[in-house]
């Protein structure tokens, strides 16, 4: 008997002493695909008006947008974006950037602008199925009810408006929900980041442009500004701003790219910063790679004077001996990881940039691969809620949020400015 009260009290010590195995929680695949079911990604910045343009001149006849992989010319590779990846990547909203290049003049640029939103506002018309234009929030959360993708607009360059808020007004009239202040190249009352610097970032009259925007409900947005210009919008701004499609610059030193210092005062903003998957705005490497291509191109250049094939054969033989690196999804993560730890999880978003980039990072290729980048950030920690904030739910906030200074600011009088001509 005694033994076998020794028996009873080994084998109850040995249930308590014996590890315990939980159940395996989801997989990171699984987190973010229940993420991404329930909050959709809201893309900051794509550029198929641009495409279209480019390779069409806005003429929709014959254009098939639900699968586009069969879309590379002699000049153009394929199309990153259509209808099948962009269901497949898990995308429930997009802002389409309407376009054009700031070397155009002023009426031009105004026009070209309106024909961009034209031929957008045409494309989405023929896809009612998949595709809802949008010019608010509760439209976004509409078309997320019909399991439609809610197609906004958005203009890249402040060149657009040619320096008239009453074009402003218009283009907002138009559906423009948000305005790049600059893009290459400076405008008349802001400087760009990659334009050499002539106004110390905003004029009285760019501040101005930041004031009536934000008092109709447009999204500031300061992607392609200088940090001059980017303080100088957030010293002026009273409702969030965005940067639609920038990474972080304490990993990649661009100046496309937004410093700690920026970061912070966005936070205190309460504005979103919607990373970018293009190669040299997300690895060092790369953008340092390609200074030293510029470099070896000038160099070529200089050391055979009128003689290009000479030329052409130096750099070549630069190329084979400096192999370009190649960006990675990995490292698009990092950039959401430095953002996040430096001002929250409120405060970032994606803006892939697609089918406005020539180079695409190592598994972020096109719009299909967004639920990979998702699955990353499950795998480093991020909670289910913290990727529907990622997706959509900071974007939707931020757009809710200048809707609402914009109602409450409606009796307040358009600002105004005395025509050019």
């Amino acid at each position: 008997m005694r033994h076998l009260s020794q028996f009873i009290a080994g084998a109850a010590l040995a249930v308590i002493a014996a590890p315990s195995f939980a159940a395996p929680g989801p997989s990171p695949q699984a987190v973010a695909e229940a993420a991404l079911a329930e909050a959709p990604v809201w893309d900051g910045h794509n550029d198929v008006p641009e495409q279209l343009r480019d390779r069409r001149k806005d003429v929709l006849a014959g254009f098939d947008f639900t699968d586009t992989r069969g879309t590379a010319d002699a000049t153009n590779g394929a199309m990153q974006t259509d209808l099948t990846r962009l269901a497949k990547g898990h995308v429930g909203a997009q802002f389409w950037s309407v376009y054009v290049s700031a070397d155009l003049a002023g009426p031009q640029a105004v026009q070209a602008t309106m024909e961009q939103i034209d031929v957008m506002k045409r494309l989405i018309a023929q896809h009612p199925a998949q595709m809802q234009y949008c010019e608010d929030s509760a439209c976004v959360r509409a078309a997320w009810q019909a399991h439609r993708i809610a197609s906004l607009l958005g203009m890249e360059g402040g060149h657009s408006v040619n320096g008239s808020l009453g074009v402003l007004r218009q283009m907002y009239a138009l559906g423009a929900r948000y305005m790049t202040l600059t893009h290459f190249k400076n405008t008349a009352w802001a400087d760009s980041a990659t334009d050499a610097p002539a106004h110390n970032g905003l004029t009285p009259f760019g501040a101005d442009v930041v004031r009536e925007m934000q008092r109709m409900g447009m999204l500031v947005d300061l992607s392609h500004v200088a940090e001059s210009t980017m303080l100088g919008a957030l010293d002026t701004a009273r409702a969030p701003v965005m940067f639609s499609h920038s990474s972080a610059r304490a990993l990649v030193d661009h100046p496309r790219n937004v410093s700690d210092a920026v970061l912070d005062r966005l936070k205190a903003n309460g504005g979103i910063t919607m990373v970018n998957t293009y190669p040299p705005y997300v690895s060092e490497a790369v953008r340092r790679w390609g200074v030293a291509d510029a470099a070896a191109k000038a160099g070529a250049d200089a050391n055979h004077p009128g003689d290009p094939s000479g030329a052409k054969a130096e750099y070549a033989a630069w190329g084979a001996a400096h192999p370009k690196p190649r960006a990675s999804l990995t490292q698009v993560a990092d950039h959401i990881d430095h953002i996040v730890r430096r001002i929250g999880v409120d405060h970032v978003g994606i803006g892939g940039d697609f089918d406005g980039i020539e180079d695409t990072a190592e598994g972020m290729e096109d719009v299909s691969t967004y639920p990979a980048l998702f699955a990353e950030l499950a795998r480093r920690g991020y909670s289910k809620a913290d990727l529907m904030k990622i997706a959509s739910g900071n974007m939707l906030r931020v757009l809710k949020a200048a809707e609402d200074y914009a109602a409450a600011h409606r009796a307040d009088p358009p600002i105004e400015s005395p025509t050019a001509f």
